[in-house]
């Protein structure tokens, strides 16, 4: 039989060698001849017990059998009495037999140290493991972590430290077929993510890499890192992109500065924790969100003004400050306050979020780094409310424009025309020009014409808009009405007094339009009754009162111009009108939903 030659492995250093399944030598290299003290060629084709020389002592050939058997690998160690040198046979198994590789431990041992000292460089826990999975070598992280003895585990089966960890037995079990797969060469590395216990009984995340080392004993090396706290990092971002749908769907500010908060302190751990929204009127952070924890500590947050305090400073300055001992900061808000430390976050130009802690130094850059991620998500979700109330401003204002621009032609085309025209009839009469009743006629026109105009001028101002609501005295408010409609003092009476909340300008033309409304479609003298709904709900009426002579009277037209302009300011305020008429033809007005009304007795 002739020697096949593979180059690579023919230069060699160590002995390499291969067996068939019947055990006989199908090759050997010039190391492992030399070591066999036998031909290369000779021994081809001979049983390994035959090839196998008396000087050589060792597990021959029991351990060949059971790597051929058990398609397993096996490590054990041969004398050489000539050499006075011992050895590792390392043999696994193969297709159709065995491969083995012989390597002198003497020169194994003489990198022991070597090899120890780079174990203990490394900060993650390694453990080195041999073709039996016995515990060649373990680092000071690792004993470190499982609170374990090093001198008690080397030697040891590896499930040991399994059992220390407290590894589940499905983990083992995948665990064992990993490092036969990586030893084999099956596989060139095997990663699992497995709960772990520490020496103190903490339950931790732990990442285990097994992968193939050649280093005379061991060939495995197992490579341990507690990554708890980067999985935990891992979830919290997952969550907060979760959290920023939750922002996103949400238009109401209060509401998405809630879920910051709440946010805050479930993901983040952060359970003193509030947001500040600027109100942009009065010039001052006002406290809209907090967590439960920091209103049963504090009972309330404060409103902060231009240069109150560190908040006012970082939400000016827009960038993220960390503050690590309150006690020994510059220019606190509350010097006795009992936090420690705090983080103080801008939302861009709508205000902060802040989170704190009762210990100094209780923050580090990665609770930054969360909530730099949290206000950004935050400060997306409150820029889109903005831009999407703004839109909504400037399409209801389109609308109303849209809808007075239609009464002014409506008025301009009708109304206001016909007007006019009833003067030029009476002029034209001359047989009514002699009567004193047409010139009574021609000044009312005239005056409904006055009036007209100046509906029109009030429509052109945008008789929805609301300004600054104040407080209001509906006999203040009744009075200035009933002058500017020229109706006498006697012709007005208020039965119950009430205050409210409105744009002052508009509730007093909201007034003089109802007055204004009765008088014009009066029949002889004008009485009216103002008061507070009779039923008890909030809202006012305006009610033409006393006798109607004479029966037939019209419906109320709904488009006539002085009421659509009474409904447009209601409306805005967001008020419900009601315009009708009685059993006996009287105008009644009603300002319903009311909800800031008083009644004063």
């Amino acid at each position: 039989m002739t020697v096949r030659s593979i180059p690579f492995v023919d230069r060699i250093a160590d002995g390499v060698f291969a067996l068939d399944d019947r055990l006989r030598v199908t090759y050997l290299n010039d190391a492992a001849a030399s070591l066999f003290d036998a031909d290369r060629e000779g021994v081809l084709g001979e049983h390994v017990e035959e090839a196998v020389p008396d000087i050589l002592e060792g597990q021959f050939p029991a351990a060949f059998y059971r790597v051929v058997e058990d398609d397993l690998p096996a490590t054990f160690e041969l004398y050489h009495h000539e050499r006075d040198a011992r050895f590792e046979l390392r043999a696994y198994p193969v297709e159709d037999g065995l491969s083995a590789f012989v390597l002198e431990l003497d020169d194994r041992e003489r990198n022991v140290d070597r090899r120890a000292a780079v174990l203990e460089a490394i900060d993650d826990g390694v453990v080195t493991i041999d073709g039996n999975r016995r515990i060649v070598g373990i680092n000071e992280a690792m004993t470190s972590f499982l609170g374990a003895d090093r001198a008690e585990l080397v030697g040891e089966d590896v499930d040991v430290l399994a059992a220390l960890a407290g590894v589940a037995d499905d983990d083992l079990e995948a665990i064992r077929r990993g490092i036969g797969d990586v030893e084999s060469g099956l596989a060139r590395n095997r990663r699992f993510d497995l709960p772990v216990t520490d020496g103190d009984g903490s339950e931790r995340v732990g990442e285990l890499r097994l992968v193939p080392i050649r280093d005379g004993t061991a060939s495995v090396a197992a490579v341990v890192r507690d990554v708890t706290d980067r999985r935990e990092y891992e979830r919290v971002v997952e969550s907060l992109h979760e959290v920023t749908r939750w922002l996103l769907e949400s238009d109401d500010p209060e509401e998405i500065c809630a879920v910051a908060v709440h946010a805050g302190s479930d993901l983040l751990g952060l359970p003193i924790s509030g947001v500040w929204l600027l109100e942009e009127e009065q010039g001052y952070l006002e406290p809209v969100a907090g967590t439960a924890e920091a209103y049963d500590e504090f009972g309330g947050f404060p409103r902060f003004g231009p240069g109150e305090g560190i908040v006012w400073d970082v939400f000016e300055a827009g960038e993220i400050e960390r503050i690590d001992d309150l006690r020994s900061a510059d220019d606190p808000y509350n010097p006795d306050t009992p936090l420690g430390s705090e983080i103080i976050a801008p939302i861009g130009t709508h205000g902060v979020l802040m989170t704190g802690s009762f210990e100094p130094e209780a923050f580090d850059e990665t609770d930054v780094e969360l909530l730099s991620t949290l206000v950004e998500n935050t400060r997306a979700a409150l820029d889109r409310t903005e831009r999407e109330q703004t839109l909504r401003e400037r399409t209801e204002r389109i609308e109303r424009q849209t809808e007075r621009l239609a009464e002014i032609a409506r008025l301009l085309s009708g109304e206001l025309q016909c007007q006019f025209e009833r003067v030029a009839d009476v002029l034209a009469d001359e047989d009514a020009r002699e009567h004193s009743l047409s010139e009574r006629e021609v000044e009312t026109t005239l005056e409904r014409t006055d009036r007209l105009v100046d509906d029109i001028r009030e429509l052109a101002r945008d008789a929805g808009a609301v300004g600054a609501r104040s407080r209001i005295d509906l006999a203040t408010a009744l009075e200035d009405a009933r002058s500017a409609s020229g109706l006498d003092p006697d012709a007005v009476r208020l039965l119950d007094g009430a205050r409210l909340r409105a744009d002052r300008d508009r509730f007093c033309h909201l007034l003089e339009s109802a007055l204004d409304g009765i008088a014009t479609r009066a029949d002889g003298d004008v009485d009216v009754e103002v008061g507070p709904l009779e039923d008890g709900e909030p809202g006012l009426f305006v009610r033409e009162a006393g006798a109607v002579p004479g029966v037939g009277r019209a419906d109320i037209d709904h488009e006539e111009t002085d009421l659509t302009v009474l409904r447009a300011i209601a409306r805005a305020h967001d008020w419900r009108p009601v315009i009708e008429r009685d059993g006996q033809g009287r105008i009644r007005i009603e300002i319903r939903e009311l909800a800031t009304l008083e009644r004063v007795s």
